[in-house]
């Protein structure tokens, strides 16, 4: 079989998920990351069951049920009444229908547990990339300390302000959607008794709110709004909100809202920015990931699952392939995400439940291993 040395430039969820998945193929595997180390940012994360099916072959699926909570039904309610606009059940159906649960969890915890099937020897922290080269046979890495490194395929998973798709394509700044998102987690004890849904979402004409647990104790929850601020332009995912401001712009939804408001300690907010489905996602033995090539809205909850997806797809495409097979592989890769991966960047920019509620099948149902590759898919 061949073994291509492939150096991942990233490690958030695509990058360490594509690790995992190109290692369980046979190749040789490096990944390089900007940060010196890893913050615990106060951040949920959901892994719906199209990710789920990818991490279940990576041996995480175990491990994920034991520390996520599973919610047993989404409920979408307008903001100020409560009444209910749409209830989405997640119990043993769910699973049965779509193959995999839907699990809420810290966004540390499923860093941390894909961190432990990539061995630490392979991930180089501190290395900030500048830029690449390639040949006909190879693709160099330049880092801002000096060092380079050179591998016969490069998976660019650094993010919604990747370098290597600047280089690649041009710089352009992601669009910003005129909306923040303020987010934190804290223990559920502050709210002194109150007892929430397992998973709310909260929704006005021109704002929401998310609540959910992260843990299947219900000892610790999750926020995360979408509000619009159309001056900040700060994209920073640790920049500190203000907690006033952040209670006055919902200070006329339900009282479970204001609540869980009230009792927050600290919170963050960033920047919701997206980009239009790129041109190109491919430069010879360069291919992009995740948010380098298709950031998109939280509102679907599709960010991390749809780089893991990517990680699965890449690792089939590359699965047996030599040397000189490398970039035509990596074609097959962008021809076979690029179409499913558009969907989500429009339907989540929306945010529209009709349209969500409208694909959610198309969604839940796709299983990045055995999901047919384009040319099958031409073919037939």
């Amino acid at each position: 079989m061949s073994r291509l040395s492939v150096a991942i430039v990233g490690a958030g969820m695509g990058g360490l998920a594509a690790a995992a998945a190109l290692r369980s193929v046979g190749h040789e595997v490096a990944v390089y990351e900007q940060a010196g180390a890893f913050a615990r940012v106060g951040a949920g994360i959901q892994q719906s069951p199209n990710a789920l099916k990818v991490l279940r072959r990576l041996g995480l699926e175990q491990r994920l049920k034991e520390i996520a909570f599973q919610p047993r039904m989404r409920c979408y309610r307008e903001a100020a009444s409560g009444s209910v606009l749409w209830e989405r059940r997640h119990e043993d159906d769910f699973e049965r229908k779509y193959g995999a649960p839907h699990l809420l969890l810290h966004r540390a915890e499923l860093h941390t547990a894909l961190l432990s099937i990539v061995p630490s020897e392979i991930i180089h922290r501190s290395k900030k990339l500048t830029g690449y080269r390639q040949d006909s046979s190879r693709v160099t890495l330049s880092f801002a300390d000096g060092t380079t490194a050179s591998a016969d395929v490069v998976i660019a998973a650094d993010g919604v302000h990747s370098i290597m798709r600047e280089q690649m394509l041009g710089t352009e700044k992601p669009r910003f959607t005129g909306r923040v998102a303020y987010r934190t987690t804290y223990p559920a004890a502050l709210l002194g008794g109150l007892q929430l849904e397992d998973s709310t979402k909260w929704m006005s004409d021109d704002r929401h709110i998310v609540i959910y647990y992260v843990n299947p104790r219900k000892d610790e929850l999750y926020f995360v709004t979408s509000t619009p601020e159309p001056d900040f332009n700060v994209e920073s995912w640790s920049q500190e909100g203000d907690l006033a401001q952040l209670r006055a712009a919902y200070a006329g939804f339900h009282p479970d809202v204001c609540a869980v408001l009230a009792a927050c300690p600290k919170v963050h907010k960033w920047a919701l920015v997206e980009r239009d489905p790129l041109p190109a996602w491919t430069d010879g033995r360069v291919a992009l990931l995740g948010d380098a090539c298709h950031p998109m809205t939280p509102y679907m909850a599709q960010g991390a699952a749809t780089s893991i997806e990517d990680a699965a797809i890449v690792a089939r495409c590359l699965d047996g392939v030599g040397s000189g097979g490398v970039a035509e592989a990596l074609r097959l890769y962008e021809r076979t995400r690029k179409p499913r991966t558009s969907w989500i960047q429009a339907v989540s920019s929306s945010n529209d439940i009709a349209q969500i509620r409208e694909r959610q099948d198309e969604l839940y149902e796709y299983d990045a291993w055995t999901a047919p590759l384009a040319q099958a898919a031409l073919a037939s």
